[in-house]
């Protein structure tokens, strides 16, 4: 080969690794997961943005959780509010189609397909990227272009030479649940509209204001709610449209920038002067990739397997659409006590899916997020005094309180354990202990008896008092830290209230009715949605959940040997689940079951019991069956950034199994080295020899040293420094 070609092909090849090193966006493919029950957000944003902006589609049943699906290439419009992985729809709030042509105004997801503002995509020129994202309407001949900031959307529309194009803003369509309740549009100036949608659903009676600027002046502007248009220039009304008509007979191209607040159009007026003030989609964009990528670069991997490169940082990315951001650029935000406040001192949060992310996701922001710590912890601080307890299930300002559990608990605890600072240990103390012992959601029979009855509640009541047991020792760590001893012991004796639960009979957790009898009949694989005593789950992944007192559940088994024997049983035994089980369980081996958070934990149990080589047989075989870097990679609902939290802790080879503390236990790494920016300054990973076959860790050495314990400490992650796996074949 010529030297000169030579060299200028390595040059070439330099450059291209470079660009891969330092560019961690070129990693995420955010279909990920956009097919089957991943149920991802598919749009554009920022880290931890208050807009995701992404497309909505006609269906709204259960698969359209975030408006998107691969197995529907519908479109109604590109909504400035959505949710990533849940099991519930909501949100999608002010909803912007372009269109040619007159268009018929109704509600999105009505069977007549042949109204409303509906379109096709064409998926062969889809684009989702960190940060942008790009469509085709085939009703329309329209190319739609997305980007943001953190409280701004901003749009690129290219339409067909026509002199029938328009931009409709639709204030009526929302997602799943969502329903809006009043609505408004008013016309500032021939480029300048501003307005608001209140609606109900999950998260009841949640305001978004808007302000949206068009780069030029539009012909006409038409108001219209139940089908009729109005003259004036302000529609207040439940549902409205705001057509707003364009000439692209020799400019075909129209960008829209809209501002967005849940306090008020002049929150929303000065997000949108202050994040955007041009009109340089380009830029605004590359903004955007930048924020992704000092964010993403946060933890760099490498690995021999390009496919692990995409899952890790999509993972990565998928952990970081929330919590979302709740305030204005001035501080300003809306309250849980349905009032606006000025700047608190701090950034208010919200899109807290607890029930899932205290178990790995919130441990996770602890390593890579900890400049995050004191805002996170200061807002919940915040919801208890405003709202009256911690948080539960909170999203856009409302607490939807769902799940079971009081699992804001464990994440304020973890920060105290931790020592995380930039809040008030005693306020933090408080919310905790008066969020433990409210008389709500079978909390007083917890106190009270021992046990909540499953004749006293509805149903899942086993579910709910295996979480308050181990909320209560998460409670009890914290006291201990803060030398409260009363409060320690209290939560100690509490969160071994679990035995009461355990048949030494049939070795399960089991609900006891009121008379203190096991409920019969029994059929530990049974599982019947909000209807028996478990929530998404059955006996077989319930009786595990006891993650704070391992040894506790060894002597409710009667010894190791028995514990393990059915732990290796967990993962083979087969059998009905029921036709009325919850559709989050899904990814099973055995009776294991990934796509739902309460089996998370479980592999690990096998390294506190001394048989880490079980572990890791486990990890592999979850990291590379139940993710993949298809549109179908991920077995269950990405729930917020849990899925994906456990995917990128595990990949590094460790998981925190207690709910608070820190002590990562180790499994089994997927990388081969990992770099993350920690307060100490970089903690390296290295897994020597790793591959495929070689999933076993024969010895580690952190700093140099080696290291016998099971787990890594926290402390010892942000201190910075070395962790060396010596893997191998064998165990």
């Amino acid at each position: 080969m010529n030297r000169r070609l030579f060299s200028v092909i390595v040059n070439f090849a330099t450059v291209v690794v470079a660009i891969a090193a330092t560019d961690y966006t070129l990693y995420v493919d955010p279909l990920i997961g956009s097919a089957g029950t991943g149920h991802v957000f598919v749009g554009a944003n920022v880290p931890f943005g208050f807009v995701q902006l992404g497309p909505t589609s006609v269906p709204q049943e259960w698969p359209w959780c975030s408006g998107y699906n691969r197995c529907d290439s519908t479109v109604i419009g590109f909504s400035h509010t959505q949710l990533n992985g849940t099991g519930i729809g909501d949100l999608h709030d002010i909803t912007v189609m372009p269109v040619v042509g007159e268009v018929k105004y109704a509600r999105g997801n009505t069977s007549d397909c042949k109204s409303g503002l509906w379109s096709y995509q064409d998926r062969k020129h889809e684009v989702a990227q960190a940060g942008y994202y790009k469509a085709r309407l085939t009703r329309y001949g329209i190319d739609a272009e997305l980007t943001a900031t953190m409280r701004t959307g901003l749009h690129r529309y290219t339409f067909p030479h026509s002199a029938e194009s328009a931009i409709v803003f639709d204030l009526e369509n929302g997602g799943g649940w969502d329903e809006v309740t009043s609505s408004s549009i008013t016309v500032i100036n021939d480029s300048t509209i501003v307005g608001y949608r209140r609606s109900s659903g999950w998260s009841w009676n949640h305001p978004v204001y808007f302000k949206a600027v068009f780069s030029r002046p539009f012909t006409a502007a038409h108001l219209i709610t139940n089908g009729t248009e109005q003259s004036n220039t302000t529609l207040e009304a439940k549902a409205v449209y705001g057509r707003f008509d364009f000439d692209t007979t020799h400019d075909s191209e129209i960008l829209v920038k809209v501002g967005t607040s849940a306090t008020s159009i002049e929150g929303a007026a000065l997000n949108l002067d202050t994040e955007q003030d041009g009109w340089n989609f380009e830029c605004v964009r590359s903004q955007a990739r930048d924020a992704w990528n000092k964010q993403l670069g946060k933890v760099s991997i490498k690995t021999h397997d390009p496919s692990v490169m995409r899952c890790f940082y999509t993972a990565m990315y998928h952990t970081m659409i929330a919590p979302s951001v709740m305030c204005d650029v001035n501080g300003s935000y809306h309250g849980s006590d349905h009032v606006n406040h000025t700047d608190p001192g701090f950034t208010n949060y919200t899109t807290f899916s607890l029930w899932d992310t205290y178990r790995a996701a919130h441990p996770l922001m602890t390593i890579i997020h900890p400049e995050m710590m004191s805002d996170i912890i200061n807002t919940m601080i915040n919801i208890r005094k405003e709202n009256g307890k911690l948080p539960i299930w909170h999203l856009m300002a409302r607490e939807t309180n769902c799940m079971v559990g009081y699992p804001g608990v464990p994440v304020v605890a973890d920060a105290i354990t931790k020592g995380f600072t930039g809040f008030n240990y005693d306020d933090a103390m408080e919310a905790m202990l008066h969020s433990t012992n409210l008389d709500e959601r079978g909390q007083k029979w917890h106190r009270t008896l021992g046990y909540i009855p499953c004749d006293s509640m509805k149903a899942e009541s086993v579910a709910f008092e295996l979480e308050y047991c181990l909320a209560d020792w998460a409670v009890a760590q914290a006291a201990k830290k803060l030398g409260k001893t009363a409060e320690y012991n209290e939560y100690m004796r509490r969160s071994k209230q679990y035995k009461r639960l355990f048949d030494k009979q049939t070795c399960f957790m089991r609900a006891v009715d009121s008379k203190g009898q096991f409920k019969e009949p029994f059929d530990p694989f049974i599982q019947r949605h909000q209807a028996d005593e478990y929530c998404e789950g059955n006996a077989w992944q319930y009786t595990w959940l006891v993650p704070h007192d391992i040894n506790g559940l060894v002597e409710c088994f009667g010894s190791k040997k028995k514990m393990l024997n059915k732990l290796d049983s967990l993962f083979v035994v087969t059998g009905d689940i029921g036709k009325e089980a919850a559709p989050d369980m899904t990814g099973f081996i055995g009776q294991y079951v990934h796509g739902n958070e309460p089996s998370h934990h479980i592999i690990y149990i096998y390294t506190m019991l001394g048989q880490p080589w079980k572990t890791a047989q486990r990890v592999r075989q979850v990291l590379t069956t139940m993710y993949n870097d298809g549109e179908d990679g991920l077995c269950g609902n990405e729930d917020v950034g849990q899925m994906s939290a456990w995917y990128i802790l595990s990949s590094l080879g460790f998981y925190q199994v207690e709910p608070a503390g820190g002590r990562y236990y180790f499994g089994s790494p997927a990388i081969d080295k990992a770099s993350i920016k920690v307060p100490g300054g970089t903690f390296e990973i290295v897994a020597h020899n790793n591959s495929s076959k070689n999933i076993y860790i024969k010895s580690i050495r952190l700093n140099g040293k080696p290291h016998k314990k099971p787990y890594i400490d926290h402390r010892d992650i942000m201190a910075g420094g070395k962790l060396e796996f010596f893997m191998s074949d064998k165990h």
